[in-house]
């Protein structure tokens, strides 16, 4: 019995003694296959589930590496039970392959002629399936090859799919990397993604996904659909397009709500593509538009349901999702394994941190105290309202104004949820505010006056959680949020993350009323960093008044 820092239960959890000297250790070992479900002061309680076990096979993580990361750091002795169904899991993935036949094009093989059995039986699958060609190879219907791995899944034969990929139509892309060179992660992210032809590619905000993009569309050499949440993260893709790369800025479109360019590289919203007119998503088109040699996903984790049907059809066309945390709050990772692609690269925040690619960063949770006749109203109020109440308290205004003047001179993000409350803390800290409403000219004037320093405090919305850069903010101070989004507190820290000039650590607030359920939205929120190796200290308002 060793005295390691993980206790492994029988019904496939996993607890993480915080404090162990060895608890940084195990939760690297432990982060490709275990999800994080629990992150209180002492004891984290992660859960081995299937999905993170085929996307730690699809990653190249084998059964072997997962026992033994297990029995290295636990405490006691391993249920023998779990560690079977750990490895029976893993063999589940890959015993259905989707593959091309010489002479009857799109199969699927099994390499166990009972799981074929069992599978042929099904309902929901055989009607996407042609003629049985060979004992062991069935014909797959082209236009089904997305929504069969979609049902494979969900009954727990996870296919892999070896068919290959068109080449799309050629167009030249090379990096340019005269000014900057690719970071030895960042190559890694691309090779693994094009070993596997399709997936996704997990990296910290900061990190430079964008580049991970620009690099695999110079290795397709072909017309691209880059996917973005909004007009602004999509312009800021073509800025770091033009400059990194030798595309010129007549070979990159914009579509969104404002512009419909088709060209060689073309950068869409989700907003427009799922936009619905007479009941219709007409502007979907734009995916058969031209033939697209990849297709990528910005923020994969955003991805909106409209998009996953019309992605089941693109099976054929390379597929990279980017995104900083495959955590879905809509339960849906499993259609991103399925149409997107497995996970095939992620490396754990710290690690770059450590290589001084993204900042250090310290994250504290303010409580404050609601006054009398807040609780009251709290208390009284209907529950669909009453995080809102707790959120949008003005209690916590002083203990804003508090946190900002102790950052003097550095460059403060403060971000919630509630419009009403952002537009009166703006006139509070004489601070501009960004919402949804907020022109996209105006938006990029603002961001580009506080890049330059020339604005030392923005006030934002839910607007300012994605794809926008803004490298020398140093501390943001969340007020409201999502209600418990772990993703946008994931999105949220990382609009600190980039790199500081002068190396300086950055600061993550959340402030949030006692006794309410904004700490229990908090402690939910705060999960993914946990699972990130981020702790949390809980300070008092007092301390800031």
């Amino acid at each position: 019995m060793s005295n390691g820092p993980l206790i492994v239960q029988s019904d496939k959890t996993v607890l993480l003694e915080v404090d162990h000297e060895q608890a940084d250790d195990a939760r690297m070992a432990i982060a490709p296959f275990a999800e994080l479900e629990r992150a209180p002061e002492h004891m984290h309680t992660y859960r081995v589930t299937p999905l993170a076990l085929w996307n730690a096979r699809a990653a190249g993580h084998d059964a072997e590496q997962v026992v033994d990361a297990l029995t290295s750091y636990s405490r006691f002795p391993v249920p023998q039970p779990l560690l079977i169904d750990v490895v029976d899991t893993m063999g589940r993935f890959g015993r259905l392959q989707i593959t091309n036949h010489p002479a009857h094009g799109l199969v699927m093989v099994s390499t166990d002629r009972a799981v074929l059995e069992e599978v042929l039986r099904s309902k929901k699958i055989s009607p996407m399936l042609g003629a049985r060609v060979e004992d062991d190879t069935v014909l797959v219907h082209p236009s089904e090859r997305g929504r069969l791995k979609q049902a494979l899944l969900k009954v727990g034969w996870p296919a892999e799919d070896l068919a290959g990929y068109v080449d799309g139509e050629a167009h030249p892309i090379d990096l340019d990397e005269r000014d900057w060179k690719l970071r030895e992660y960042q190559r890694q992210a691309v090779q693994a993604f094009w070993a596997g032809g399709s997936g996704v590619v997990v990296l910290p905000c900061g990190a430079g996904k964008t580049l991970v993009g620009a690099a695999a569309m110079a290795q397709a050499g072909a017309t691209t659909l880059i996917l973005v949440t909004n007009t602004v993260a999509g312009r800021q893709w073509k800025r770091e397009l033009v400059a990194r790369t030798s595309l010129t800025e007549e070979e990159i479109g914009e579509y969104s709500g404002e512009r419909k360019e088709i060209r060689p590289v073309t950068i869409a919203t989700y907003q427009v593509v799922t936009r619905k007119t007479k009941g219709e998503y007409r502007h979907l088109e734009l995916f058969d538009s031209r033939d697209w040699g990849l297709v990528v996903y910005d923020e994969v984790h955003l991805l909106p349901a409209p998009v996953f049907r019309m992605t089941a059809d693109l099976q054929s066309r390379r597929r990279l999702g980017l995104t900083a945390t495959l955590v879905r709050e809509d339960g849906r990772e499993g259609d991103v394994f399925s149409l997107i692609g497995p996970k095939r690269y992620d490396v754990p925040w710290r690690d770059i941190e450590a290589q001084g690619w993204i900042a250090p960063a310290e994250c504290i949770e303010v409580r404050v105290t609601l006054t009398e006749a807040e609780r009251l109203a709290y208390a009284t109020a209907e529950a669909e309202e009453r995080y809102r109440l707790a959120a949008t308290a003005r209690t916590k205004t002083a203990v804003i104004k508090s946190i900002v003047d102790k950052h003097a001179g550095e460059q403060v993000l403060v971000i919630g949820a509630y419009l009403d409350q952002l537009e009166e803390l703006g006139d509070e800290l004489d601070a501009p505010v960004i919402q949804g409403s907020t022109r996209n000219k105006e938006r990029e004037s603002l961001f580009e006056a506080f890049r330059q320093g020339e604005i030392n405090t923005l006030v934002v919305s839910k607007v300012a959680n994605f794809s926008i850069d803004l490298p020398e903010a140093s501390v943001a101070i969340q007020i409201s949020g999502t209600f418990g989004s772990r993703q946008e507190e994931a999105q949220r820290l990382g609009r600190l993350l980039r790199p500081k000039a002068d190396g300086r650590q950055a600061h993550f607030y959340s402030v949030v009323s006692r006794d309410t359920v904004d700490t229990e939205y908090a402690a939910h929120r705060q999960r993914f960093l946990a699972e990130q190796g981020y702790a949390y200290t809980i300070h008092d308002a007092d301390a800031y008044l």
